[in-house]
């Protein structure tokens, strides 16, 4: 008897031992392990510029064409920006200030760009900020002289333009980003934008953007209605359980994904972490932890879940959709998602590449929950058979 209550004892005691351990371990931060990741390049920094449309998607592109066999490349994110400020531009005159003109943009802007005016390498253009004494790029002042240039004609009272008011607007980007070139010599060979992309294998048509929003119908395309859709290209409908498919589909098939997130959320970090932390239910109140929790104020509280695994909201379609619909969830951001990551203690996070420079703890990197995503997803792009098939059956797309 007395062997069997020195057991159970010793029992009690490594429970106990083995319970302090994991608690210092969540109590140490986020510890994370890859489960998959695809290949990305180096991550970008868009620096004072409205421009993160365009670096996801081409970060996303570039990802493509190493999943293709094409190696690595470095594709100009100027040259897109300029030939989709051109564009903008003359639909803002064209409708007299409706559609409006500003540095924001989507992911559709890029694959337009590329469809239409082709593609070059960033060392065909000068290097971001080079031209005005900076060394990343700074669209302050580009954006505010661009933006009284496309008012005065949107908002005038002329009875009609002339024809050389675009030409006059593209020259206010060639002066700050440089003029996108009609030919170009890389590696040895000349090219023009069209035959460059063309030797790229990149087919713009492949690539299918996908959202999930109750007030369309599942299964269709629409516009997605905010303004930086000014193209007014359009989204597969999924419910958001088959839309979180598709992102981990993607991953494990050797896929990333451009994600169009809400980044003023609080969980979303400065620090590289985005989760979405179930307040109500975030405190341990056993042992020591309880008396450190009811000691903070709510402010000193979400720090707190902020700062180590907790637990984590229930995300619905009708809290998505309550989100989008009362202006808490925007489209403010563009990023790469490239891989899935664990927790310590288990709960699975997707990788992010951000355009950010080397900012937050993970040099540009972020950790983003699956009820982060799940929550704060405005539409992705993907390859088209990053899609499972019986959800692609189902939008059509067979």
């Amino acid at each position: 008897m007395k062997k069997q209550f020195l057991f159970i004892a010793m029992a009690c005691m490594s429970v106990g031992m083995s319970a302090q351990v994991q608690e210092e371990k969540n109590d140490s931060g986020f510890v994370f392990t890859t489960v998959k990741e695809n290949p990305i390049t180096s991550v970008k920094d868009q620096n004072q510029s409205g421009t993160c449309w365009c670096f996801s998607t081409l970060s996303f592109l570039e990802s493509e064409l190493i999943r293709m066999g094409k190696g690595e490349h470095d594709l100009c994110e100027m040259f897109v920006v300029h030939k989709t400020m051109e564009d903008r531009a003359a639909q803002t005159v064209r409708t007299h200030g409706d559609v409006s003109f500003s540095q924001g943009g989507s992911f559709y802007d890029v694959l337009y760009c590329l469809e239409n005016y082709g593609i070059v390498p960033q060392e065909a253009m000068p290097e971001p900020g080079t031209l005005y004494g900076d060394t990343l790029p700074n669209h302050n002042e580009v954006d505010l002289v661009a933006t009284a240039f496309v008012d005065a004609l949107a908002e005038s009272k002329l009875r009609k333009l002339s024809p050389v008011w675009k030409q006059a607007f593209c020259g206010i980007y060639d002066a700050y980003l440089g003029k996108c070139p009609e030919k170009f010599t890389f590696q040895g060979k000349e090219y023009t934008p069209k035959t460059y992309m063309e030797s790229l294998g990149l087919h713009p048509e492949d690539y299918i953007s996908l959202t999930s929003y109750t007030h369309h119908p599942f299964y269709k395309p629409f516009v997605i209605e905010v303004q930086d859709n000014w193209r007014w290209s359009q989204s597969y409908n999924l419910p958001i359980d088959e839309l979180m498919e598709v992102f981990d589909y993607a991953i494990n098939h050797g896929y990333t994904i451009a994600w169009g997130s809400d980044v003023s959320e609080t969980g979303f970090t400065r620090n590289g972490i985005a989760v979405m932390p179930d307040m109500k239910n975030a405190a341990d109140l056993t042992g020591s932890d309880a008396a450190r929790w009811l000691g903070l104020t709510p402010s000193q509280k979400r720090m707190e879940a902020l700062s180590k695994p907790s637990p984590e909201m229930k995300i619905t379609q009708e809290m998505r959709q309550e989100a989008y619909d009362n202006w808490e969830t925007t489209d403010d951001h563009g990023m790469q998602i490239y891989g899935i990551a664990k927790d310590q203690t288990g709960k699975e996070y997707y990788m992010v590449k951000n355009s950010w420079g080397d900012a937050g703890k993970y040099k540009g990197i972020w950790y983003a929950s699956k009820a982060f995503v799940a929550y704060k997803t405005m539409n992705i792009v993907v390859h088209k058979n990053a899609i499972p098939k019986e959800i692609r059956k189902k939008l059509g797309l067979d």
